[in-house]
């Protein structure tokens, strides 16, 4: 036996643990000792076999450090099919969670067993793959076609009492483990009668049919749009109601090896590893502790605010929300309120869980109200007046060693610590949103910003499961930077020649979640009006950049809110069309600024706005901006609907070459004659010594 997997008996038990902390992965050890354990059991006189783990779950996946590696035997299908065979019952007590290999695992096992709080789980889709180990073979046998495939392509955990109503567990256990289990083990000893194994289900074929299939992947289309896993998952279940187990399983098997072989599981893999990575600090002073946050204070109780608020009270934070006067905070108390009434009647929340997160907001039109937080975020206009006075004000009340945070998403964040008599208390958190709902949390660093209050900043992000990544002080901080790159070239394909569907069908065809024109609309155009009128000429830029928006504004045109944009809306269903009188609009603003209108093929579309998102993201980790290429990648994944399965815009410029992004860089230079196209250095200098992102990412941290 090895150290990661022993067996013992226990009367008339024979017991198989499994100990490979932190989460009994099935690396190459734990199959092999499972394996040697199932064939030892059957040659002594225990009457059935109970496979525990130690520590705080059941297995939880497969080992991800052997992805991409030759799999060493046995493999989890050999381990699986050795615990089937078994000719004595073999029994599955599940805690914590059982997911991926560990639950496919515990189904080739005849019985299963969970105590209450465990969780089971098929959520390899999440990582471009599928169940790769009889899990798409197994689970429909079990519980029929529809529930299996709508927990392998969504990838959800399901808790240990819907499985049990569901079929896919036999027991939810009273007691602890591991009595429990070898109770419930004792009551599967029935002698003479043959064993439950689940490769023996027979799906019945009328349960489902071919138009099933057929309108089960067109739902899958729309809602895991562009993904290739989900839609591999639906193959393999096809495989289960039409053929034999064993040739299902070796339909399965290279199903998976192929998905494992993909691009968007490279990509979906790379953005599992980029998130974990993203809220450590490599430059932090590791004795360094984050300071206590018990309650926190928001300024403004707008719809920031308000988001901002919830994300706390969400994760047991009390917050107090504070507002100039009695009546923006009503307004805002009743926004907060309004929210959580939606989720409780969408089912996501229960009445009593929806009050005491509301009880955890309080209010105040009264500055001293926020004497004792220990954490205070300004989500206030972006004016650097409005916040000199808000940060003046704060230096005041706040106690010694809170946490002073801004909102701003634009404005230079060391111009506004220098408001205060405390700057390294001072720290940018610039929340996307509804910021209830947005993942992306950027954490932004001062000149002079405390390690500890980074610290503090980046643990606090994952408390309130937020992504946190950190940057540096510029205009725009990473997020807001690219995308204004990303906008203007919206701008420029549209008058030189491109239709708005046109570029917005491109972006959304590559996969992103709404093009550029489209989410112009639902903001409100008139919001980048006004930044601009407050901007000189020179500060504005280039007018081609900016006229067409302007001159929709100038007719009442402000988007999804007034019923017309760059597209007319139903003023009943928000349904958008096109618009004869934009066409009018954009064509006048070419010949006003002198550019003769051309046809655009979706490739140059494409790659106008993938590539000035990437060649700024070079310029971002050439200043030091952010920490790291996949930092990028998370800040768009998560706050500007890039899609999860092209890995980001940096992993999508690896993954494309760079040597290719960087001659296409120059050809687009030459072509349109902006200084903007000229490639970053840092791409010029990684081209030319032949080295990779990677490569230098590793030398930099």
């Amino acid at each position: 036996m090895s150290m990661l997997v022993s067996y013992h008996r226990i009367d008339e038990l024979g017991v198989i643990t499994i100990n490979n902390p932190p989460v009994n992965a099935l690396s190459h050890g734990v199959r092999q000792g499972i394996f040697e354990a199932v064939a030892q059991a059957q040659d002594d006189d225990s009457k059935a076999v109970v496979i525990l783990c130690e520590g705080r779950t059941f297995v939880a996946g497969a080992d991800i450090s052997e992805f991409g590696k030759p799999i060493q035997e046995p493999s989890l299908p050999q381990v699986n099919a050795a615990i089937e065979s078994s000719a004595k019952p073999v029994i599955a007590a599940i805690h914590g969670n059982a997911l991926g290999g560990g639950f496919e695992l515990a189904l080739s096992c005849h019985y299963r067993c969970a105590v209450p709080s465990a969780f089971v789980g098929l959520p390899e889709v999440t990582l471009g793959l599928l169940p790769g180990a009889g899990g798409t073979q197994r689970v429909p046998r079990l519980i029929g076609v529809k529930p299996a495939l709508d927990m392998m392509t969504s990838g959800q955990k399901i808790s240990a009492d819907t499985a049990l109503t569901m079929g896919l567990i036999d027991r939810v256990l009273d007691d602890p483990l591991p009595e429990a289990a070898f109770a419930f083990a004792r009551d599967c000893i029935v002698e003479g009668s043959p064993l439950p194994r689940i490769r023996d289900n027979q799906i019945p074929p009328d349960s489902f049919s071919s138009e099933d299939f057929a309108a089960y992947r067109n739902m899958l289309k729309k809602r895991k749009r562009g993904q290739e896993a989900p839609q591999s998952i639906v193959d393999c279940v096809e495989v289960a109601m039409a053929k034999p187990f064993e040739e299902g399983l070796t339909f399965e098997r290279s199903r998976f090896v192929e998905r494992a072989q993909s691009g968007q599981s490279a990509a979906l893999r790379h953005v599992f590893f980029a998130e974990r990575q993203a809220p450590k600090v490599s430059d932090l002073d590791k004795t360094v502790s984050p300071r206590a946050i018990q309650r926190v204070g928001i300024i403004g109780a707008g719809t920031m605010g308000g988001g901002i608020a919830m994300a706390f009270a969400n994760a047991g934070v009390p917050v107090t929300l504070l507002e100039l006067n009695q009546e923006g905070l009503d307004r805002g108390m009743a926004l907060v309120a309004r929210n959580y009434g939606m989720t409780v009647r969408k089912g996501k929340l229960s009445q009593q869980e929806a009050e005491a997160r509301q009880a955890l907001i309080d209010g105040s039109t009264d500055y001293q109200a926020l004497a004792s937080v220990d954490l205070v975020i300004e989500a206030v206009f972006e004016s650097m007046d409005v916040k000199k006075q808000v940060f003046s004000r704060l230096d005041e009340v706040c106690k010694p060693g809170a946490i002073l945070a801004s909102n701003t998403s634009y404005l230079d964040i060391n111009e506004i610590a220098a408001f205060t008599s405390r700057p390294q208390d001072v720290v940018g958190l610039h929340f996307f949103s509804p910021a209830n709902v947005m993942r992306l949390l950027e954490v932004v660093r001062t000149d002079q910003t405390a390690d500890d209050v980074i610290a503090t900043a980046m643990a606090l992000g994952k408390r309130i499961s937020k992504v946190p990544v950190l940057s540096g002080v510029c205009y725009g901080f990473i997020g807001n930077r690219m995308l204004r790159q990303y906008a203007r070239e919206a701008q420029l394909c549209m008058i030189e020649g491109a239709e708005p569907e046109q570029i917005d069908r491109a972006l959304t065809d590559f996969g992103m979640a709404m093009g550029p024109l489209a989410v112009g609309d639902l903001a409100g155009l008139d919001i980048g009006y006004k930044a601009r009128q407050a901007l000189t000429d020179d500060q504005k830029g280039d007018p081609r950049s900016y006229c067409i928006a302007d001159a929709l504004v100038e007719m009442g045109r402000l988007g999804q809110k007034t019923g017309a944009g760059y597209y007319k809306y139903d003023p009943e269903t928000r349904a958008r069309t096109s618009d004869p009188a934009v066409l009018e609009v954009i064509e006048a603003q070419a010949r006003k600024h002198g550019v003769v209108r051309r046809s655009f093929t979706d490739g140059e579309i494409l790659d106008r706005h993938l590539l000035a998102l990437v060649n700024e993201g070079f310029r971002i980790l050439e200043e030091g901006i952010a920490q790291r290429p996949s930092d990028i990648d998370v800040v768009y994944l998560c706050g500007y609907g890039f899609p999860s399965y092209r890995g980001g815009p940096m992993f999508y410029a690896a993954h494309r070459g760079l040597r290719d992004v960087y001659e296409r860089l120059l050809a687009l230079q030459k072509q349109t004659g902006e200084a903007h196209w000229a490639p970053a250095s840092l791409l010029e200098t990684l081209v030319l010594n032949g080295q990779s992102l990677d490569d230098w990412a590793q030398t930099t941290n």
